[in-house]
């Protein structure tokens, strides 16, 4: 089964990331011959990153072949329970920031996975861990309107927890917020989230959805497994 989302990846990182190995122009040409027609290029910020200009100015060089639309991002963890975000001051020409949960969002600031595990094993109930998860998802959403969510609800296993356990109603306030607040919701290609159920909610809620690989590596772009497999069993259902 052929997907229209898989036409696009709508997170690709560059040597702008301090863990990633290929160029801009490698991504680009990678994103030409995978036969994709949008590739959104994205790197890692935090509040002190200063090469957001030299980056646009970067992929305002490329040379983009004909029928590849090329968009721009950065990626900011968010850093607490109020929705706000590790990143810079932004100039003009970023497409969209994407949202990511790779700490946990505690009220005082991000925690990691293994202070949350520890917290749970002292007495922290799931539905508090997963009540403040959530609506920090949505603040973040409400604050930063018209963004992505990346691979949104990955750090539910890395806190010995999955999408099973959030329930009907937090996943429906998180799909209705995405949809209220223009923000795309990427299928990740590398982490495989979120998963069908959730996209149910999104699809029920008017959300935009996007495909991701999440690549750090050219030979990454454009390629997707796991996702095609779950749209597969999404849309055949």
């Amino acid at each position: 089964m052929t997907h229209s989302l898989l036409r696009g990846d709508h997170h690709v990182h560059s040597t702008f990331s301090d863990d990633a190995v290929s160029t801009l122009v490698e991504n680009v040409a990678a994103a030409a011959a995978a036969g994709l027609t949008t590739v959104r290029l994205v790197d890692h910020v935090r509040q002190s990153t200063p090469w957001v200009p030299d980056y646009l100015a970067a992929v305002s060089a490329l040379r983009v072949p004909d029928g590849l639309t090329v968009l721009t991002g950065v990626e900011a963890k968010i850093l607490d329970a109020s929705g706000s975000l590790d990143i810079p001051e932004l100039p003009a020409g970023i497409d969209r920031i994407l949202i990511a949960d790779h700490q946990f969002p505690g009220i005082d600031g991000p925690l990691g996975p293994s202070a949350v595990r520890e917290r749970i094993d002292g007495g922290w109930a799931t539905d508090d861990v997963l009540d403040q998860l959530v609506a920090a998802l949505i603040a973040s959403m409400r604050r930063h309107p018209g963004n992505q969510l990346a691979h949104c609800f990955s750090i539910l296993p890395k806190i010995g927890l999955s999408e099973d356990d959030l329930g009907q109603d937090r996943v429906s306030a998180w799909a209705k917020a995405a949809a209220e607040t223009d923000t795309m919701v990427e299928v990740n290609e590398k982490w495989g989230c979120p998963g069908i159920p959730l996209l149910d909610a999104l699809r029920d809620a008017g959300a935009e959805i996007v495909a991701s690989t999440d690549s750090h590596i050219a030979r990454d772009v454009g390629r997707y497994a796991r996702v095609s497999e779950m749209l597969d069993r999404w849309e055949g259902r």
